[in-house]
């Protein structure tokens, strides 16, 4: 099931709101983290910087086959081979993956959907201890030029909060001044 607002405009405009490998370097995903799920990769923006960045796999599901369509199809262009996509409804299956495989999450413009700590919560079963999730959205302070609605639009301290529900811990916020419509937040699995 798709979430609501998760409409995507064209590629090229999409792609102006981001600087994906600040945002990536800033949310402390890089290098041996190990392996990574993006949870709705989209136009797969994150998911070929993600994958250049590290080196385990990327696991990027998306509700929509166009979706993994156009991101396969720029991991070979540009030879990129540690990316397994993947067709699911998260929400309602969750990523699939074995429980602690995961270094990291992405949950990237995502928790506006209509049972957010469902999803937290299965990010966390995947995650190894220790592991972390990435989260950003849409500021709602700000005018922004994409977004779901205002009434929808999660805030930081709402994403934290079901973030620990399901289980995570506050690690740090981003102001994520590389890309000023979002904002940022790390949490992390305990180890204990």
């Amino acid at each position: 099931m798709k979430g609501r607002e998760s409409g995507m405009p064209d590629v090229w405009y999409w792609e102006t709101f981001y600087n994906p490998n600040c945002i990536l370097e800033r949310l402390g995903c890089e290098g041996d983290i190990g392996d990574v799920a993006e949870y709705g990769c989209g136009y797969g923006t994150f998911t070929l910087p993600t994958a250049q960045r590290i080196r385990g796999k990327v696991f990027a599901f998306d509700v929509e086959d166009e979706m993994l369509q156009r991101t396969n199809q720029k991991a070979a262009e540009l030879g990129v081979s540690n990316i397994v996509t993947s067709r699911r409804d998260l929400i309602e299956d969750g990523c699939g993956l074995a429980s602690g495989s995961l270094g990291y999450v992405q949950l990237f413009n995502l928790l506006h959907v209509e049972e957010p700590v469902r999803i937290l919560e299965d990010a966390f079963r995947a995650l190894r201890p220790g592991g972390l999730a990435g989260i950003i959205h849409w500021r709602s302070d700000v005018p922004t030029p994409r977004g779901p609605s205002p009434d929808i639009r999660p805030t930081l301290a709402q994403c934290r909060h079901w973030a620990e529900l399901a289980g995570l811990e506050f690690v740090r916020e981003e102001s994520l001044c590389c890309c000023s419509w979002h904002w940022g937040l790390v949490m992390r699995k305990p180890t204990i």
